[in-house]
């Protein structure tokens, strides 16, 4: 099990996010949490989620097992 970190900076973002979508985030979000990183890409350090058209841009912290999420945004916006 692992313990996800949401930065003010990320929350606001997906609070811009309409309800459908914020769904499938938090579903993926807790696909984090149980530790499911099969599907996700690497990304120079950092890893990427997909959720419909947004992704999640995550840092794993294994020591700890802390995930850090760093961006939630459209698949335009996020590269």
């Amino acid at each position: 099990m692992f313990k996800v970190m949401v930065p003010k900076a990320t929350l606001k973002e997906l609070e811009k996010i309409d309800k459908q979508n914020q769904k499938l985030i938090f579903k993926k979000i807790k696909d984090l949490e149980i530790g499911s990183f099969s599907s996700d890409k690497a990304l120079k350090g950092k890893f990427r989620k997909r959720a419909g058209n947004y992704r999640i841009v995550y840092l794993k912290e294994n020591d700890i097992l802390v995930i850090t999420l760093i961006r939630i945004a459209h698949r335009k916006e996020v590269y």
